[in-house]
């Protein structure tokens, strides 16, 4: 590996926006866990509602995440040369599928939008993204993806 790992196309001042998004949808889904836990667990309709907010921020958010990232991906060669990055690109649509599913779940009405189904994809969606967030990690780490040298 160079003394830079490969660069990003999409930045700010030189800054990976990718970066910066994809922690709206990774607080977005394992908040979704724990109010759908809430909600198993108190029957409060708060909790309902509250998961089904943070399905949609988390979609939207994931959304930009998913196009910056696809922009990086086909704006870099060395980028598309890593095989993880490909895991972990499939992987995260994944996530939003599974998280755009919980969403139509949650319109539902009370008891049924949440047990069982809801809390199974809610619990689904956050281990797909332990995966895919510890690839994204490698990608940094390892290969040093939008890594620049110090000046």
């Amino acid at each position: 590996m160079s003394s830079q790992g490969p660069r990003t196309t999409a930045t700010i001042n030189g800054r990976p926006i990718h970066g910066m998004l994809i922690s709206f949808p990774i607080v977005c889904f394992t908040l979704t866990l724990l109010t759908d836990f809430a909600y198993w667990q108190t029957g409060i309709l708060m909790w309902q509602h509250f998961s089904s907010w943070l399905l949609l921020v988390g979609l939207v958010m994931g959304g930009l995440a998913a196009i910056v990232g696809f922009i990086d991906l086909i704006g870099s060669a060395r980028i598309r040369a890593i095989s993880s990055v490909w895991v972990h690109a499939v992987g995260n649509v994944l996530v939003l599928a599974l998280a755009l599913v919980n969403s139509l779940i949650h319109a539902g009405d009370g008891w049924t939008a949440v047990v069982p189904w809801g809390l199974a994809l809610s619990a689904a969606t956050v281990l797909v993204m332990l995966v895919t967030g510890w690839l994204g990690s490698g990608l940094v780490h390892q290969h040093g993806v939008g890594v620049s040298p110090h000046e």
